[in-house]
């Protein structure tokens, strides 16, 4: 039941910040943007204290596919909120939210998943990297958005869509924040794996944690590109895209051949 009031929510939100960007919606603009905020709020802490109750469990983590996917989803709709706060933004925002309407209507879905019983260290190193790589995830998602901008600026396409289009710069900017975010989440991640766990090789984390780390470097360098050197435009946000692949190598490539090829698992 709350996954279709999630959906719900999200949709209509999208629907409405969407609408907010178009010219025929102006003069209610005022009621609708009131609306979408309204609806997306709502949505946001049901869908947190919805996600909250399935994962916690009293004996450790319970951490289903369905799980990590409305964790990502979440994401995408608190960021979707935040940004919405820049008109120029809305209409990303609004895709954001139609993208999280799916994510959240798998939340709880398919079959229950048994807690694992962690120590607070390695149940904190995993909720952090979790969190980055769905932060990750987001801006990958923001990165295709921009280069569809720059595709759309070089042929000169113009229709009533482009109105749901922010200036390419402003969502570069959009990105390059989420990365940041994202670089320090990974960081803290990488740096907490190393410190609590016990053994990379007998608990088969050697080649995802050697990943994790060639797509922060990736990260590192970009960020440190656009701060100093000016970094924008295509180039950035392939090396964006190429970092985010690495790391989705290293978590669900790593997960895929040792749960279904190998037989193995992690810890």
């Amino acid at each position: 039941m709350f996954q279709i009031s999630i959906f719900v929510l999200y949709f209509l939100a999208g629907l409405l910040f969407a609408a907010s960007r178009l010219s025929p919606y102006e003069k209610h603009d005022t009621k609708i943007l009131g609306l979408a905020f309204i609806a997306s709020t709502i949505g946001v802490l049901l869908h947190a204290h919805t996600l909250w109750g399935i994962v916690f469990q009293e004996s450790g983590l319970a951490l289903a596919l369905s799980s990590i996917l409305s964790l990502v989803s979440l994401q995408l709709a608190v960021i979707a909120v935040l940004a919405a706060l820049e008109s120029r933004l809305r209409g990303l925002c609004g895709g954001l939210l139609l993208l999280a309407a799916l994510g959240g209507a798998v939340t709880g879905l398919g079959q229950p998943q048994a807690a694992n019983e962690l120590s607070w260290q390695m149940q904190g190193h995993i909720l952090i990297s979790l969190f980055s790589y769905g932060l990750i995830t987001v801006g990958a998602i923001v990165a295709c958005y921009a280069l569809i901008q720059d595709k759309r600026l070089r042929t000169l396409k113009l229709s009533a869509a482009n109105q749901l289009f922010a200036p390419l710069e402003t969502t570069e900017r959009l990105l390059y924040g989420i990365a940041a975010a994202g670089f320090a989440g990974l960081l803290l991640a990488v740096v907490s794996g190393a410190t609590f766990i016990e053994n990379l090789f007998a608990q088969h984390l050697a080649h995802k944690t050697i990943l994790s780390i060639l797509a922060l470097l990736l990260f590192g360098i970009l960020i440190a590109g656009r701060q100093f050197a000016g970094w924008r435009g295509k180039k950035a946000i392939y090396l964006y895209l190429g970092g985010f692949a690495i790391l989705c190598l290293a978590y669900f490539g790593s997960r895929l051949i040792l749960e279904y090829i190998i037989g193995a698992q992690w810890g």
